[in-house]
């Protein structure tokens, strides 16, 4: 049984999520997301695979793109998603990333892409998709405590959620500690560092500390770095689209790391593995990557 969070908003939400997000889609990720749901993942970040549960039973997160994040676009946008997805709701809906682009834009922003960012119009409209019952909760992704905390000075309805990257490579203690005391929820993308992909790295998986943890536990390192994500507080998103591997990393939940083994996790070297150097222009709000990040890079 997976263990779940009640939200800020009162929905429970399953403490670890199935992520669908993969470039190109795999033509299996239809079965993939089923055989999930089969081994016992009810949380899935962006799918479309429920004709064997209950909707009640399965947590869907979906992301505004920047390209609809402005006012007028945010509701028909989620629309668009939820037409995609056969769905009357998604249990959780995220500002993808606090930025804006041209509308249509899919791929590598350009220098005209960018476009100023209205953070007060955007949570405002994200706000009248949860009044009107598309979205169960709403949050946010890839913001930083600053602008957070900006957020919430003329919200509403407050974030309920924070999607960041965050690994024992990057382990966002600030973030986690401002996040914790505004009751806001963080989960963990990439808790692996995005190891096996194109833009990933090998920080978590062949990380020597993690190598003698696993091996002392008899776990994987795979399942010593996501139960450390899970200790923190944090829900950790995985992906894989091997079964034996989906499996072992639902296996985390009977067991725990000691505190000298924390200790030692503490002592890893942090590095961002995805530095969001995309949307750094002259043209766009942020000029640097410190502006982007904060103090948080």
């Amino acid at each position: 049984m997976i263990p779940e969070i009640v939200l800020s908003s009162g929905q429970r939400m399953p403490l670890i999520g199935m992520g669908t997000a993969c470039n190109p889609i795999p033509p299996n990720l239809t079965s993939t997301l089923v055989q999930a749901i089969e081994l016992g993942y009810r949380h899935i970040d962006t799918a479309s695979v429920y004709n064997t549960e209950d909707r009640s039973d399965i947590f869907v997160t979906s992301k505004l793109w920047c390209s609809n994040a402005d006012h007028d676009l945010i509701l028909p946008a989620l629309k668009e998603t939820l037409q995609k997805l056969g769905l009357d709701y998604v249990d959780l809906y995220l500002v993808h990333w606090p930025l804006r682009l041209k509308e249509g834009n899919r791929s590598l922003p350009k220098e005209e892409d960018f476009l100023p960012f209205d953070m007060r119009g955007t949570w405002k409209a994200m706000e009248e998709c949860c009044k009107l019952g598309f979205a169960k909760s709403i949050g946010v992704s890839n913001f930083s405590a600053k602008k957070l905390s900006q957020l919430l000075t003329y919200v509403t309805i407050p974030p309920v959620v924070n999607q960041v990257e965050m690994s024992v490579a990057w382990q966002q203690r600030k973030l986690m500690q401002f996040c914790n005391e505004k009751g806001i929820h963080v989960s963990a993308w990439s808790p692996l560092a995005a190891y096996g992909t194109q833009w990933g790295s090998t920080l978590v998986m062949e990380n020597p500390i993690l190598k003698d943890i696993a091996m002392a536990k008899r776990k994987t390192i795979a399942q010593v770095s996501l139960r450390w994500v899970y200790q923190q507080g944090a829900s950790p998103i995985v992906k894989s689209f091997s079964k034996e591997r989906m499996k072992e990393n639902l296996q985390i939940f009977d067991w725990e790391l000691t505190q000298e083994e924390l200790d030692q996790i503490s002592q890893i070297p942090q590095k961002k593995n995805f530095s969001g150097e995309i949307f750094v222009s002259p043209n766009g709000p942020y000029k640097s990557l410190e502006e982007l990040w904060d103090e948080e890079f």
